[in-house]
């Protein structure tokens, strides 16, 4: 898990990136980076439904084909990611690592 103070500022470029993402809804959501046909990030995808039936997070599933190419390039090779307003957590991770993340947030 990533402890980054820069997560502001990486969450600001992917709005600028996708202005759907600016939305006030999105804000304090969870946001899980993947794209389709990643099925790495079908799984991060069920682990998150795991987890929300123990703890009411909400999510966004943000496609990285939406960005600029510096944006793609660097999660080209690491999602899935799940980025909360304040920490980055690369796959693989569990529901228990979900768990601390939620608890770190």
């Amino acid at each position: 898990m990533y402890d980054d103070n820069n997560i502001k500022a990486l969450r600001e470029r992917m709005v600028a990136a996708n202005p759907n993402l600016g939305d006030a809804e999105n804000s304090d959501k969870w946001w899980l980076l993947g794209t389709s046909g990643c099925h790495l990030c079908d799984i991060a995808a069920q682990l998150l439904t795991q987890f929300q039936a123990v703890q009411p997070i909400a999510y966004k599933q943000v496609d990285i084909a939406h960005f600029d190419e510096a944006l793609i390039m660097e999660f080209a090779t690491t999602i899935p990611v799940i980025l909360t307003p304040s920490k980055r957590l690369n796959y693989p991770f569990s529901v228990m690592d979900l768990q601390q993340l939620f608890m770190q947030s």
